[in-house]
């Protein structure tokens, strides 16, 4: 039945004694690890969980974490992982419109409880993660698991929901993704062999927890048994600490961390000496940071996985030997990679028929990580899935060896005087000038071209440039038309949500102001 604390119980059948989580002092075997989920499992019930209900989680990384997941499946009910970047209203949205009535909660989010309370009347039940006392009419985490028997697991699978995973909350109300457990074992099996997750393997949660770039990771190491080392958020320093004391071989992070990880002035590479795998994804990658991480990381091998929540998440990836700076291959980086085992790729024009090879379309995709659709909302369901394919919103074109080259989100395309310009290209060139740590581009109003293309440029520090000479930089990469008119240097990092994207809604705001549309 695909079902995922099989993973649980055949970690533990297999190498009880083999570490399973390190955090905070705290370390567990796979054995340990059962027991404390099958625990936790029988308190959910006592709390009034029963199969298929809903139970969140707004916390930093932690193993906590891992045992939720694993405890509400074990329970049969369904994990609603919250992101920890969103307002109380926000979170609150998503409490509500997902039916939630107990919720995890850690010492980071304290400060929005009263405000959910609030606003979440049906919310009953508020489990405390950390050591410390719990707040008044908050159960504390290992009260629970002390206080009760090993529940017997209720062996969820297939197409039983496991999860809802919220997305879009940046650019309306937010959609809860409804993801079987087909979906994410699915995922789990194929990020096994995409990242290359051995038994033996220590693998650090970088990225949150809430967002499917670290479930790739996470559930290739619950599949085979390896250990789990954490991060609660991330932070350089942290993430390369980490690494060094716990001898970690893999991370999945998203592009803006690597870049923020390379150019940290405590970055050395013997810190990362024991990395063998860093994944990204996420969003696309510069060729400028990809070089560069290439080059200060030479013992490491990267992979790009490329997909999206409503895939949960992998659609293609780009394996380590296609991450070359010379040779054959070397013009593969620029590529998402191809499609992942037993998952179908297209590229589609507006009438919904397969585009010539090289042209640009809509990336549409089907396999077994699909979703069963957006929870509470039939007709956003209907616009996604559309005769049984994903429809992504990504701009691609795809090659006739089948790699698949993403442009931008189809939503993010400046049109200006008539030409078609994709932001992602741009934003590649730019990063190849030595002074650009962080750059994004939005489509400014022109009078004269209808938008203009305007970057956002941060440099690095101790770094000066002037608009013209990036704009200079830019000749011989892209065609004139792509270039950047104007440039805004800021001093502050670009604005990322809880996923580490960067909201260009906030950066393109000013520009738009008393204008009714948001485009010309």
């Amino acid at each position: 039945m695909y079902g995922l604390t099989g993973m649980l119980n055949s970690a533990a059948q297999s190498r009880p004694r083999a570490p399973s989580t390190t955090f905070g002092g705290r370390s567990r075997t796979w054995g340990e690890t059962r027991d404390r989920v099958a625990r936790l499992a029988q308190a959910l019930h006592g709390l009034g969980v029963g199969r298929g209900d809903r139970v969140a989680i707004l916390a930093l990384n932690s193993d906590r974490y891992s045992e939720f997941l694993l405890a509400v499946w074990w329970a049969g009910a369904v994990v609603v992982p919250m992101n920890i970047r969103w307002t109380p209203a926000e979170n609150a949205y998503s409490l509500n419109d997902s039916g939630t009535r107990v919720l995890f909660v850690d010492q980071a989010f304290a400060g929005q409880v009263a405000a959910i309370r609030e606003a979440c009347p049906d919310l009953q039940r508020l489990v405390w993660l950390d050591d410390a006392a719990p707040p008044e009419d908050m159960q504390a985490y290992e009260a629970l698991i002390g206080g009760h028997d090993p529940a017997p697991d209720v062996e969820a699978g297939g197409e039983d929901l496991a999860g809802l995973y919220y997305t879009g909350g940046t650019t309306g109300f937010p959609k809860g993704v409804m993801i079987p457990h087909r979906a994410l074992w699915y995922n789990n099996l194929v990020c096994t062999k995409v990242l290359e997750v051995g038994a033996d393997d220590v693998v650090l949660h970088a990225a949150p927890m809430f967002h499917m770039a670290d479930s790739c990771l996470g559930g290739s190491a619950f599949m085979v048994g390896a250990a789990h080392a954490y991060v609660p958020r991330f932070e350089p320093e942290a993430v390369m600490a980490q690494i060094e004391a716990q001898g970690a071989t893999h991370t999945v992070i998203v592009p803006t961390m690597v870049a923020m990880l390379l150019q940290h002035p405590a970055f050395a590479t013997e810190r990362l000496k024991s990395l063998q795998v860093i994944g990204y994804g996420g969003s696309t990658i510069s060729r400028g940071v990809l070089a560069e991480a290439l080059e200060k990381l030479p013992h490491v091998r990267f992979v790009q996985v490329y997909g999206q929540t409503e895939m949960a998440p992998v659609v293609t990836a780009l394996p380590p030997d296609c991450h070359v700076l010379e040779g054959p291959l070397t013009g593969r980086l620029a590529s998402a990679g191809r499609p992942a085992p037993g998952c179908e790729v297209r590229i589609v024009g507006p009438d919904g028929a397969d585009v010539a090879p090289g042209q640009v379309g809509e990336v549409i995709a089907r396999g077994p990580g699909m979703m069963h659709g957006y929870w509470n909302s039939p007709d956003q369901t209907a616009a996604a899935i559309r005769d049984g394919w994903v429809h992504t919103g990504d701009g691609a074109w795809q090659d006739e060896d089948g790699f698949v080259y993403i442009v931008d989100r189809l939503k993010d395309m400046i049109v200006t005087g008539g030409e078609n310009v994709f932001t992602a290209e741009v934003e590649s060139a730019l990063s190849t000038h030595p002074a650009v740590a962080q750059v994004a581009v939005i489509g400014i109003p022109d009078e004269a071209w209808g938008e203009a293309v305007h970057a956002v440029v941060v440099l690095r520090p101790g770094q000066t440039a002037q608009a013209q000479e990036l704009i200079a930089h830019c000749a011989p990469l892209i065609a004139n038309y792509k270039r950047p008119r104007s440039i805004t240097f800021r001093d502050e990092p670009l604005p990322l949500s809880g996923a580490g994207k960067v909201l260009k809604r906030e950066l393109r705001a000013p520009f738009w102001e008393g204008r009714e549309r948001r485009v010309n």
